[in-house]
Formats: C-alpha cells, sequence, structure tokens
C-alpha cells in the first residue's frame, strides 16, 4: 500500500494545504485517512486536503513525498483521476472505489 502527499503549498481558508492520495483505489486512500485521523469531509473527489500542520503526521505514517505535478499523474495513471463537475479524466469509472465525484484541481 502506497498513500503520495504533495507539499503544502495550496492556500485556503488561511492556511496552506497538501493533497494526500493512492494510486490504488480510493478504498486504500480511505482508510489510511482513518488511520491517521483525517475526517471523511477531507475527502475532495479523488484525494484528501491535509493542513500544513499535518504533513509530517502523514509522512510519518508511511505517506511518500511527491510534487504535486506527481500527484495529478499518478492519480491518471491508476484511472482515479476526478475533474471538477464530476466527470472523470479518463471517461471511466472502477466500480466499489467509494468517494465523491471530482478531482485534484491542479
Amino acid at each position: 500500500m502506497t498513500v503520495y502527499i504533495d507539499p503544502p503549498s495550496w492556500p485556503g481558508h488561511g492556511r496552506m494545504w497538501s493533497h494526500l492520495v493512492s494510486d490504488v483505489s480510493y478504498d486504500e486512500l480511505h482508510d489510511f485517512a482513518e488511520r491517521l485521523g483525517v475526517p471523511r469531509r477531507a475527502f475532495e473527489r479523488d484525494h484528501y486536503d491535509l493542513p500544513s500542520h499535518r504533513y509530517a503526521d502523514a509522512v510519518a505514517a508511511g505517506a511518500v513525498e511527491v510534487s504535486s505535478r506527481e500527484v495529478v499523474r499518478l492519480l491518471r495513471g491508476a484511472g482515479l483521476r476526478r475533474r471538477k463537475g464530476g466527470g472523470r479524466a479518463d471517461g471511466g469509472g472502477r466500480e466499489g472505489e467509494g468517494g465523491r465525484a471530482g478531482g485534484v484541481s491542479r
């Protein structure tokens, strides 16, 4: 199981944010986030938004540090990329993978 995180470089709500993603399944991502204590409401389309003060916690728990471009590449390669508005970047879908429609907005 590998979960990835990009640097906290996305501003919002007065703080900086990272994206936490899986290149295998949403279930894997949800399990990792739950173990880390990240609430499900932090899930947005195909990733979790993680505030900068939780970055080190995610890395200590096993998240692999990658660039923001790599996050998008990993999601696309796994067929897990979901765009804003509910469309999938690859036009397809995977059964049994929980989550809302959408995608990393970068």
